[in-house]
């Protein structure tokens, strides 16, 4: 028997373009004085990160699949295929990487294997939605001589910024980025470099403030004015807005506001439903700010973006986009009163009208949801980052 343990050192969420490093350990569990010790031997081990994509057969029309290569193992040969039964097509994986050959423990003894890939820029990130799904996983693939092919997966979660493709790497050492006090190889530069660069984009990108107003209105006149200070966000920033109903001239008498994410697949990929073909839509609220406003001048609510969401991204069958979506509530009769006069020669018992003729339409308003640091994400699924299984 032989226990392989798979430990992510960083932790399981990692940016596109990032160094993932991870630590394989193989260890012989019985103890040199048992009576039935004796050495263990592995063949081969082999690691290799893959994304998996499936999509909803209801929603999205996928052309049919290549079988040229059947996803088949004989017990008898060493093809480590890393998404052996695994649902979905692989459409994305790194080159696989040996990790030892022909190895052989005492009882007691253990080694340890360090293994790092850099995850690829042009990938989806990872999302599971209504209509498609992208999942990543590291791989470890082990067997022993003449026996079939045991598979470790280790789960990831990846975070896609979109533009880093078009970023080269200086050549010049004076032009990137580093410390002094580091002693960094070539890759640790590259990897350290493309990393600082994401995290100055991020915050170029969402650190600018500007006050954005907009009239909401219904077709018989102005209800108030809406406020946000700035329209792109990174995951975990709460969306802060203000709604100025003094200035209305129609009565609102409730609102309330969703923080939602919008999955549409591509036209070429929509499965289509009768004669009309109706586009496959699907609406995720996150979070949701409902309130009672009449007689109420000005009001403000925050909405939280969840740290374990995906970022808005596009890919040739689904995109996702983020949105605010609104929806009001309005009195049907100008110059609403439903309060009693302040001044009243006498005592006075009142009483509102018990029914109030109202109208209801909504709104929607595009927000742009960036990634954030792997490390903050990470604080969305707390635990260990490692995995076992014994052989």
């Amino acid at each position: 028997m032989i226990e392989v343990v798979a430990e992510l050192s960083r932790g399981p969420v990692f940016l596109a373009g990032e160094a993932l490093e991870c630590v394989v350990t193989v260890t012989n569990p019985l103890p040199p004085t048992a009576t039935s010790a004796s050495s263990e031997a592995l063949a081969w081990a082999s690691a290799q990160i893959h994304c998996q994509f499936h999509a909803s057969e209801s929603r999205v029309a996928l052309p049919p699949p290549d079988s040229s290569q059947p996803d088949v193992q004989p017990d008898s040969q060493t093809v480590f295929l890393p998404h052996r039964g695994e649902r979905g097509q692989c459409i994305l994986s790194t080159p696989p990487k040996i990790l030892f050959c022909d190895l052989r423990l005492d009882p007691g003894e253990s080694k340890s294997y360090s293994y790092s890939e850099v995850l690829p820029i042009e990938g989806p990130p990872s999302f599971r939605g209504q209509s498609v799904k992208y999942v990543y996983k590291l791989t470890i693939g082990c067997q022993r001589v003449n026996s079939p092919i045991t598979l470790l997966r280790v789960p990831l979660r990846v975070l896609v910024l979109t533009g880093l493709q078009d970023v080269r790497f200086p050549q010049d050492e004076a032009v990137a980025p580093s410390s002094p006090f580091l002693e960094e190889d070539e890759g640790g530069k590259k990897d350290s470099w493309l990393a600082e660069l994401a995290g100055e984009r991020l915050m170029a990108a969402t650190s600018c403030r500007s006050l954005h107003l907009y009239n909401v209105s219904d077709g018989r006149g102005k209800v108030g004015t809406f406020g946000i200070f700035k329209s792109v966000y990174r995951l975990g920033e709460d969306v802060v807005g203000t709604l100025n109903l003094g200035e209305g001239t129609v009565a609102c008498l409730q609102f309330s506001v969703s923080l939602q994410t919008e999955e549409r697949v591509q036209p070429e990929y929509q499965r289509r439903r009768g004669t009309g073909g109706a586009p496959s839509v699907s609406h995720v609220t996150h979070a949701r700010h409902q309130e009672s406003c009449l007689h109420t001048t000005r009001t403000s609510f925050s909405l939280p973006i969840p740290l374990s969401s995906t970022p808005g991204f596009c890919t040739a069958i689904v995109s996702l986009k983020w949105r605010l979506h609104f929806e009001f509530v309005t009195s049907r009769e100008p110059g609403l009163v439903l309060l009693p006069p302040v001044e009243q020669p006498e005592p006075a018992t009142w009483t509102g009208p018990e029914q109030v003729p109202v109208d209801t339409f909504s709104w929607d308003l595009p927000i742009k949801v960036l990634p954030t640091s792997p490390t903050l994400a990470s604080y969305a699924a707390p635990g260990p980052s490692t995995s076992t299984i014994t052989i």
